[in-house]
């Protein structure tokens, strides 16, 4: 089985960086925890290493001797543009800086359904459709995702840039039936990227293998990966909810209810 050395894993103290620095220990000698809310204490070939991702020195230091980079780090939810900025637009370049300073070839960066919010609930995309964010979130995500682009094209360093659909336990609205992506499936989607042969700059979308689509994943095959799972034993329970007025916009568009956070008012 493959190995990487060292394997830097941001955003380990949140919901989806707690599951992967589990599921994700069969694939490195040594996983590099990194946060800047606390974190559990480290386990057996782990560190942990408290760390803002809008300290760019700090950022530069945590990517020392690492061998590839799951970034997850920053905002995870609609937020105000000043709160965004620091830790979703610079953290994510500090990493490639980091990444490009220290010979690291190759991150999977957390991206989101956000970055298409606003193509339409039924509207079938794929990797190359245009991006339409529906917040600022989403506009961070984007922004990574061309950030990543330029850090392949300039220096060669290998990208999969995963738009996470809905990741949870299981899917809690109908929206989330097309848009699930059961943990056991991230995982696996997370280990194709890490151990690809050819990878280049790739952007996959992070779901399971439900009865309904509206995402083509047709341009990233080369990834070699397939779900097992599937939100239909979830659906009978999620139907069973009253379902939203077709009229509000969360019933609309791909992103949900992110279409309608905000406006954030700062001053």
């Amino acid at each position: 089985m493959k190995k990487l050395g060292r394997l830097l894993l941001t955003g380990a103290a949140g919901g989806l960086g707690k599951v992967l620095r589990e599921s994700l220990k069969p694939d490195a000698e040594m996983i590099r925890l990194s946060d800047l809310a606390p974190m559990e204490p480290a386990g057996q070939a782990q560190e942990v290493v408290q760390c803002d991702l809008a300290d760019k020195a700090a950022v530069d230091r945590l990517v020392v001797g690492c061998d590839a980079i799951v970034h997850l780090g920053g905002v995870s939810v609609e937020r105000p543009f000043e709160e965004i900025l620091e830790a979703n637009i610079k953290g994510v370049f500090h990493i490639y800086e980091g990444a490009r300073r220290h010979g690291v070839k190759r991150v999977v960066f957390a991206s989101s359904n956000h970055v298409i919010g606003f193509h339409k609930q039924g509207e079938v995309i794929d990797a190359d459709c245009a991006h339409r964010p529906d917040g600022y979130y989403g506009l961070s995500k984007a922004y990574g995702e061309d950030l990543s682009r330029f850090y392949f094209d300039r220096y060669g360093i290998e990208s999969a840039c995963v738009r996470i659909g809905s990741s949870f336990p299981e899917p809690k609205d109908r929206r989330m039936l097309v848009t699930w992506q059961s943990y056991r499936d991230l995982t696996e989607l997370v280990r194709c990227c890490l151990f690809a042969p050819r990878l280049g700059h790739t952007i996959v979308y992070g779901m399971s293998a439900n009865r309904d689509k509206w995402w083509d994943n047709s341009k990233a095959a080369h990834l070699g990966f397939e779900p097992q799972d599937s939100s239909e034993p979830f659906r009978a329970k999620v139907e069973a909810l009253p379902p939203l007025d077709p009229a509000d916009l969360a019933a609309q568009y791909q992103g949900g209810g992110f279409v309608k956070s905000g406006p954030f008012e700062t001053l």
